[in-house]
């Protein structure tokens, strides 16, 4: 049903009317310094594409490398914060596959179930739906502010807990209000993913940089240019599909291509339901914000 034709998240192969398998891998190296939370977030990006699709994960297998002079408590230690990410997911991880190398890497392949007549993708997307992000934005350029040692404990356990978080209530929320257009948000930062749905669903979002949610850090870190090498690709990439209101600065900008680590859903929702699917989250503590709307055309639109 879905594979190389489109740009969407992972794969689906349909069994049967009722249901289809979604697989998709994912994997990287450490964004924290910890190893129990890399191995954490490791798994909780790997298994987001399947909860990104409408579906849930249920089999994942490691996949691992690591220096040979790392000590065997540090890899240990990886694999179990991903394991018990995974468990906590409803996730059985059932083997996987280690090799050395230079430098450590740690993700997932997953195998998730979803309805056929229920798969979110990138080309769902119509006019006058709501968009909605389910994480803040900024992952990119606090992480990078780690590893030049410039965050606070507090910054450090933001990024941390955000980026360890499932996306498993958020996919369930949008399930249960008929979400057909959605991506999350990882490595082509906002923008990129953003405009990667605009494009294949035929709309233009028109989005509100005020209302954007970011990590408590990340604005001041952006006015200091402090991003990963990815987050200036995206914008060689995508720059010019995106429309900027003037008063949108170039460090806020940037924050918009920032890439992402285990970021968050965007879902476009129905206008209809809009106000359903907000008191529904709120019900289920499911952090959400509206950002902006889909309209008639083609690329993004930024104001203020």
């Amino acid at each position: 049903m879905v594979g190389l034709d489109g740009p969407d998240d992972a794969a689906v192969w349909k069994i049967n009317e009722q249901q289809a398998i979604v697989v998709t891998t994912d994997f990287f190296t450490p964004v924290v310094d910890t190893a129990y939370e890399y191995g954490a977030i490791a798994a909780a990006n790997s298994l987001s594409d399947v909860f990104a699709m409408g579906g849930r994960p249920f089999l994942a297998l490691n996949i691992s490398a690591f220096p040979p002079q790392v000590p065997t408590e540090i890899m240990s230690d990886i694999l179990l914060g991903g394991a018990e990410k995974c468990k906590e997911a409803g996730v059985v991880v059932a083997g996987g596959h280690t090799i050395q190398d230079k430098e450590p890497k740690f993700g997932l392949v997953v195998l998730g179930f979803v309805d056929p007549a229920k798969i979110i993708s990138k080309s769902g997307a119509k006019v006058g739906d709501v968009l909605y992000l389910t994480k803040p934005l900024g992952i990119g350029t606090t992480t990078t502010a780690l590893k030049r040692g410039l965050l606070t404990t507090e910054q450090t356990e933001e990024a941390i807990r955000w980026m360890s978080t499932l996306n498993a209530k958020a996919g369930t929320l949008a399930l249960d209000h008929n979400v057909r257009g959605g991506t999350d948000i990882t490595g082509f930062g906002f923008l990129g993913h953003a405009m990667e749905v605009a494009s294949a669903s035929g709309v233009k979002f028109r989005c509100v940089f005020a209302d954007i949610p970011f990590l408590s850090g990340a604005k001041g870190f952006a006015e200091e240019f402090i991003f990963p090498g990815g987050s200036y690709d995206n914008k060689l990439y995508f720059g010019e599909q995106v429309e900027f209101a003037e008063d949108v600065s170039e460090p806020e900008r940037m924050l918009l291509f920032d890439a992402q680590t285990s970021g968050g859903l965007l879902l476009c929702v129905p206008k209809e339901i809009a106000s359903d699917f907000e008191k529904a989250a709120k019900e289920s503590e499911t952090p959400v914000w509206k950002i902006g709307v889909a309209i008639p055309g083609n690329g993004i639109e930024i104001i203020k």
